[in-house]
């Protein structure tokens, strides 16, 4: 078994330097001599370094390199802090050469000699930190602190950035830090000494590691990347740092902390800051304005160093330069933070991990994931290799032909023009692939479409709106104005959708994060423009919550409807990361918001019809309230106690029991409970089972109904409670139970026919749902019920008389009217149906109503539903179709199937008349007269 698998050699470039280090191991075998050979020859760093350490390194060729890195970090802890300078710089000698030649060997990969580089960066540097506050405690100089507390930094931490807090260092790498403390660990009045010690630590800890001495050095050490360098100590409070992110924080510094982690000293407290800058770092929206940020600093750092102009090898920079390093990391992280607000998973602080993670969430194509993973690793190993020639900070290739030459042959390559047609191919290919990234084709035409006089005057309006207040809105808005405006000249009516566009833009509280969004994905506007065109109500959602543009391109925008108990689980498991209740409710929101758009967009572009619609509202409703519930549930427990008994059920009632809502539809609720009324609950404020659930169902219903800083979930109506607003708002098994025996007006008994569990205990539901069959069943016999079906529905038509032609609501023969004759057909056959069309057909079954009422009450029923649901996606309510405009127009009667506004009047009368009188018949007096329902 041999320890050192080596794959690969460097070729000697000073061929006298290889063979006299090959004389230092007499005892290697010959693939080891040819790898110490090739190592030397080409790099005069190594070779001193093989002779300086010589013994050290036949050892570590007799192990595993893993096993002589481990020992050797190992042995570093303990070390006085006398010693400690010698001995740092010692274990520093050792790893990089142990790190250089298992990376020319091919024994380790790119990821394990960054790995093994870090792991010596992070053991310095706590040992470095631990040993300087255990020399602060014993001198007196840290208040308060103990010797027990040096272990970790006595609430001192060091952040790690970079490629180090990345676990990416490179061969020769400075290391950037910043270091922080935890104020609250301090009393006020010791605050300043505490400040004093740690500022003078982090001083002695960068000189520790930093400074050149006889031994070397351990790495060159950076503090600048925290807080305003240039004012601020080298190591401040935690609360300071976190106040300047929250007010001054810029995308830079938002990228940078993608790779911070804790490495020195107080790991816990270090982790704790960095989940309270999550916010800072990951934007809860998709963040495509970060394009332009990462533009701008790329083009500022290449103007700075001089990197401009043609590409040419001698002398290019691999990091900074066109097609180098920076140019991936850049690609990667500005992605990250694009979407690392939304999913987690996109939150990899390394760039290859990040590549990858971004292809499988469909950010990137597969294939420039893999060709830019490719190019980094080689770009990083050549990195390596300008860096070990004489261990200098540098990533620039040599200006010489024979420079040239001596990396060819370290990266094992005798041919330089092999080595330069295969590095000036890789470093075109990142150029063409990020800078399409980064700076997107400008050469399509800019020019827009002639406008009238009317449309211009609209357009002269846009610069007083908020969207536009800033330069940088203007500037986005002006690059994608031209697409905008040519599309809503391509709609079916440009002067109303131009009318509602301006509306939208007006209602937007700002516009850099939406007008970035639509450059960056162009189909957007073809979006906005076609909701537009056609749907009022849904642009000025769009205006109160621009946001929800970023589910279209978060990946399954247009995929298949997951189903109910899919989207609760998803909700559920979002809610569980959250340990703060309103960020919870604040969460539901905005997921909710999201599905609601997109079944609203699916409607819209025909992808389905007004029926999958409605059953997808109201998928969406029951997901929410199933997840909401338990999370309530939690908070109240939490302050008073577990609920007594077996819990509660939440029915829902109407439209949502039935399973059809639409765009705007309101929730009617029920809670039922099964607990003993002497229960109380056991918890620091106890209540008593009547209080509790009255309280606990309160909750539930401000979680969903309460505005908060997201809006609202829906609008609750729980009239449908027994005893309706006079009533308890929950009510107890048994209580329900005697009421609909003995009290419930028939209605009531109608209302039930739509009932279900949407949330709270499944096995309270089930039971509630067996009373619920068997009281359909016993209260189908009543010889008053269609007289007392009868005379509601002449109430309801006082109450609610239809709005002119095109309410497709209320009226004779309408929607309310065919709900109502579909509830007493389930009533009086005693079925369990909860849609109108199973309860039609069970009236049939029964014999409550002929086939042929069915089919003509279905049919108005079909009619109706489409023009409701597609009405109340488009506006509040049709008055007048003609206030549509063409394109909402066009919308509806695509929905129901006609070709012309005359048509669509003419059967909406005919056939709504036709049920009117199918529904008279239903509860005519006469027996005679109900068997001519539809003749």
């Amino acid at each position: 078994m041999t320890y050192w698998p080596i794959t690969r050699f460097p070729l000697p470039y000073d061929r006298a330097a290889g063979a006299e280090a090959r004389s230092l191991f007499p005892n290697l075998t010959q693939d080891k001599l040819d790898l110490v050979d090739g190592a030397a020859g080409c790099s005069p760093y190594l070779k001193a370094l093989m002779t300086r350490e010589r013994d050290w390194m036949a050892a570590a060729f007799a192990c595993a390199p893993d096993v002589a890195l481990t020992d050797e970090l190992t042995e570093l802890d303990d070390t006085p802090l006398a010693d400690l300078s010698v001995r740092l710089r010692q274990a520093k000698r050792r790893v990089a050469l142990l790190a250089a030649l298992a990376d020319l060997g091919g024994v380790w990969s790119l990821d394990q000699v960054t790995g093994a580089l870090t792991d010596l960066a992070d053991r310095a540097t706590h040992v470095t930190l631990t040993t300087l506050i255990a020399d602060e405690i014993r001198r007196k100089k840290l208040p308060g602190a103990t010797p027990d507390d040096a272990a970790t930094g006595a609430g001192m931490v060091v952040l790690a950035m970079g490629k180090m807090g990345a676990r990416e260092l490179n061969y020769s790498s400075d290391i950037d830090l910043i270091c922080l403390f935890d104020e609250t660990r301090f009393a006020p009045d010791d605050y300043l000494d505490a400040r004093a010690s740690f500022i003078r630590v982090a001083r002695r800890l960068c000189g520790l590691l930093s400074d050149h001495t006889a031994e070397g050095y351990v790495f060159r050490t950076d503090l600048r990347l925290r807080p305003d360098p240039s004012v601020t100590p080298v190591c401040l409070s935690m609360d300071a740092a976190e106040r300047y992110y929250e007010s001054l924080g810029r995308t830079w510094e938002r990228a940078a902390y993608i790779k911070a982690r804790p490495c020195a000293g107080d790991l816990a407290a270090g982790q704790r800051f960095l989940e309270t800058l999550r916010p800072f770092v990951w934007r809860r929206h998709l963040d495509f304005a970060a394009i332009q940020d990462a533009h701008d600093m790329r083009l500022r750092i290449k103007a700075h160093k001089g990197l401009g102009g043609a590409l040419s090898l001698e002398g290019h920079d691999i990091k900074l330069g066109q097609g180098g390093i920076r140019e991936i990391e850049f690609f990667t992280q500005t992605r990250q933070l694009i979407a690392g607000g939304r999913d987690p998973d996109l939150r990899s602080p390394r760039t290859v991990d990040g590549l990858a993670a971004l292809a499988a969430k469909g950010w990137i194509p597969q294939d420039v994931a893999d060709k830019l993973t490719a190019h980094y690793i080689e770009h990083r190993e050549i990195e390596h290799r300008l860096q070990m020639v004489q261990d200098a900070q540098t990533q620039k290739m040599p200006t010489t032909a024979e420079g040239l030459d001596r990396i060819a042959h370290f990266v094992g390559l005798d041919s330089t023009d092999a080595f330069r047609d295969r590095l000036l191919g890789r470093l075109r290919d990142v150029a063409e692939l990020s800078e399409g990234f980064f700076a997107p084709d400008a050469s399509a035409s800019a020019d827009e479409p002639e406008l009238s006089d009317a449309q211009q005057n609209i357009i002269e309006g846009w610069r007083s709106y908020a969207a536009l207040r800033s330069e940088r809105a203007k500037e986005l808005f002006k690059r994608v104005r031209p697409a905008l405006l040519t599309r809503l000249q391509d709609a079916a009516d440009p002067e109303a959708a131009l009318v509602q566009f301006d509306h939208f833009l007006g209602g937007l509280p700002a516009g850099v994060q939406l007008f970035a969004l639509f450059e960056a994905n162009p189909q957007l506007i073809d979006l906005i423009v076609d909701i537009c065109a056609t749907s009022p109500r849904l642009a000025a959602y769009l205006s109160r919550n621009a946001a929800v543009f970023d589910a279209v391109i978060g990946g399954g925008f247009f995929a298949p409807w997951p189903g109910s108990t899919a989207l609760q689980h998803d909700l559920t498991d979002r809610l569980a990361q959250l340990d703060d209740y309103e960020r919870q409710l604040d969460a539901a929101r905005v997921w909710a918001r999201e599905w609601h758009f997109r079944v609203g967009v699916h409607h819209l572009r025909g992808l389905i019809d007004a029926f999958e619609a409605g059953a997808e509202y109201a998928s969406l409703a029951e997901a929410t309230l199933g997840a909401l519930w338990p999370v309530v549930q939690t908070e109240f427990a939490r302050k008073h106690g577990p609920a007594p008994g077996k819990g509660a059920v939440v029915l829902g009632m109407g439209s949502l029991g039935a399973g059809r809502l639409n765009a705007a539809s309101d929730l009617d609720l029920i809670v039922i409970y099964d607990a003993d009324p002497s229960d109380s609950s056991v918890g620091p404020r106890p209540l008593d089972t009547r209080s509790y659930y009255a309280r606990l169902t309160k909750a539930f219903l401000t979680a969903i109904s309460a505005p908060t800083a997201e809006g609202r979930l829906y609008e609750v109506d729980m009239r449908l409670r027994p005893s309706g607003r006079q009533g308890p708002v929950a009510t107890s098994l048994n209580a329900f139970r005697d009421y609909q025996h003995n009290e419930a007006w028939t209605w009531e008994h109608m209302a039930l026919t739509r009932a279900r569990r949407v949330a709270g205990s499944v096995a309270l539901g089930d039971v509630v749902e067996g009373f619920r069959r068997a009281l359909l069943r016993q209260k189908s016999t009543g010889e008053t019920l269609r007289k007392d079906v009868a005379d509601m529905r002449a109430r309801l038509s006082d109450a609610k008389p239809a709005h002119g032609l095109w309410d497709a609501k209320a009226g004779p023969g309408r929607l309310m009217d065919i709900e109502l004759a579909a509830q007493f057909c389930a009533l009086a056959a005693g079925h369990h149906g909860r849609r109108v069309e199973q309860q039609l057909r069970a009236g049939v079954r029964a014999g409550v109503i002929s086939a042929d009422a069915e089919a003509a009450l279905r049919r108005a029923y079909h009619l109706c539903w489409t023009m409701q649901a597609t009405g109340r996606l488009l506006t509040d309510r049709i008055s007048d179709i003609a206030d549509l405009g063409r394109g909402g127009q066009k919308f509806i009667l695509a929905s129901v199937g006609v070709e012309t506004v005359d048509i669509l009047a003419r059967d909406l009368k005919d056939i709504c008349a036709f049920s009117e009188k199918v529904i008279d018949s239903i509860f005519a007096p006469d027996g005679e007269d109900r068997k001519k329902q539809s003749k």
